[in-house]
């Protein structure tokens, strides 16, 4: 078993309780790894160190920050493998599609690195011409970024990258679920020189290091990723005035139209609902298909459905979906699934641990439709996050948007139509940060991303991203001649 240690102060630190969280491979359920469990003290040590570090970091020009961000995207790309085993040993997604969450983060480093140097202020004008208004834009302090175990490396440097550009510094807490290979990202970062202080990885539970880092009057800016229940508390745990972008829970619709590309529409159907084996915000949870198309759309999402290759995705290549993550979400996606039959839905593929030597152990589970839901089935109401999708037929689209609007939630939402007039009423009426047309991809680097409704306040990606991490400041001078 491999000892991991936190970064605090620009020190690598045990536990000094000699408490730890251990961290298992879902795909064999053995521990294989171990973190240190952080205390108060070294909380606000972690804290102390960010906010003394931030006015030297901050007084950095955007260019020399960027540099920072550049050799760390350089260090990282060197290492993108050996991260990528390690994030699916303790996640469970296949080796190739872990290095291409990597991948993405050195993107993202290097687009903010270029970002940063266009927080841009304005000169605005004033009725009287002796005077002017200025509004520059100053780094907020200190960040607390809260991640979740998803996409542990990605929706770190997510927020890490937008921070450390804007002139921010951080205390991280990783997902005690996968903690490691958000670990290794920090090692990256810390490999590349970045001054002490400035980046702080401090794991342990959500109730010690979370809920501090929330409460404390330190930290000026909280950047969450995780679910709707944490996100509302919160809210409720911030004791000071501070920014918070939240981003949320998805529950996310797709509808099938009528004049769709069906292989179009049945690709995209797959890849969204099963990828990670449900576990992406944005994932796929419901499906409304035009009744005219809607029993040969199930027959081919079905039979596209049962291609996908399931296993340990260390050891299988090719691999599309390894375990789920955890017991709890297993669970939870077999009660979804008992409440839709015991509602009526017709289980079309799936609803089992697949079958063989191989998974005996592990939280395996086959990707699984079911058809002839309704809006009272939990699978059509709540989040899953797991390797399941209602599909239900509808005859308008009018019936579609309102069933698709129908939750709390609004992250994402997409849709596959090939007439034009269908594209422009589901643009505009769809209730989501989101939409993708034809498409199933709803997130880019360059365009902002957030949620609407319970899905969450705030943006990430985007110049909109990197505002997040930025005081607007007013300064009006008025300019006088000097007296002779």
């Amino acid at each position: 078993m491999e000892d991991y240690l936190m970064l605090i102060d620009g020190e690598w630190a045990d536990s000094s309780s000699g408490e730890y969280i251990e961290v298992i491979n879902p795909a064999t359920e053995e521990v294989f790894a171990r973190v240190p469990k952080a205390n108060a003290d070294e909380v606000t040590g972690a804290l102390k160190a960010a906010q003394s570090a931030f006015p030297q970091w901050a007084k950095l020009s955007p260019e020399q920050r960027g540099i920072y961000l550049w050799r760390a995207s350089d260090i990282l790309e060197k290492r993108k493998e050996e991260v990528g085993r390690v994030l699916t040993q303790e996640q469970g997604k296949p080796l190739k599609e872990a290095i291409g969450e990597i991948e993405k983060v050195i993107d993202m480093l290097r687009y903010y690195a270029e970002e940063g140097k266009r927080a841009y202020g304005q000169i605005i004008p004033n009725t009287d011409p002796s005077y002017q208004s200025l509004v520059i834009r100053q780094p907020i302090g200190v960040v607390a970024a809260l991640s979740p175990w998803n996409y542990p490396v990605e929706l770190t440097g997510w927020k890490a990258a937008a921070a450390l550009a804007a002139g921010c510094t951080i205390v991280a807490k990783p997902p005690s679920l996968t903690p490691l290979s958000p670990l290794k990202f920090w090692q990256c970062l810390f490999d590349a020189g970045i001054p002490r202080g400035v980046i702080n990885a401090v794991t342990g539970s959500g109730e010690t290091v979370g809920r501090q880092l929330v409460q404390s009057p330190i930290t000026k800016k909280i950047a969450f990723t995780g679910s709707v229940d944490v996100g509302r508390d919160i809210l409720a745990q911030c004791r000071d005035i501070k920014k918070i972008s939240l981003e949320l829970g998805g529950q996310c619709p797709l509808i099938v139209g009528k004049n769709c590309d069906l292989a179009n529409g049945v690709k995209g159907a797959v890849r969204r609902s099963f990828r990670n084996v449900g576990q992406i915000c944005i994932a796929i949870n419901r499906i409304y298909v035009h009744q005219s198309i809607y029993e040969v759309f199930l027959d081919e999402f079905a039979k596209a459905t049962g291609k996908l290759i399931i296993g340990n995705g260390v050891e299988k290549d090719p691999c599309d979906l390894g375990p789920m993550a955890s017991q709890k979400g297993l669970k939870k996606t077999k009660r979804h699934i008992q409440d839709a039959l015991s509602k009526g839905a017709r289980l079309v593929c799936g609803g089992k641990r697949p079958e063989g030597r191989e998974f005996q152990k592990g939280y395996f589970f086959e990707p699984t439709i079911l058809a002839d839901a309704n809006p009272q089935m939990l699978v059509m109401t709540e989040e899953t996050f797991g390797p399941v999708v209602g599909v239900m037929a509808f005859q308008t689209l009018d019936e579609a948007i309102g069933l698709a609007n129908s939750t709390p939630y609004g992250l994402a939402a997409y849709a596959y139509t090939n007439d034009l007039h269908e594209m422009a009423k589901l643009s505009r009426e769809l209730e989501a940060g989101s939409v993708a047309i034809n498409n199933v991809d709803a997130g880019i680097i360059n365009a902002p991303y957030g949620g609407w409704k319970q899905s969450g306040i705030g943006y990430e990606h985007g110049h909109e991203g990197l505002e997040e991490y930025l005081h607007l400041k007013h300064i009006r001078i008025q300019y006088r001649e000097p007296v002779s």
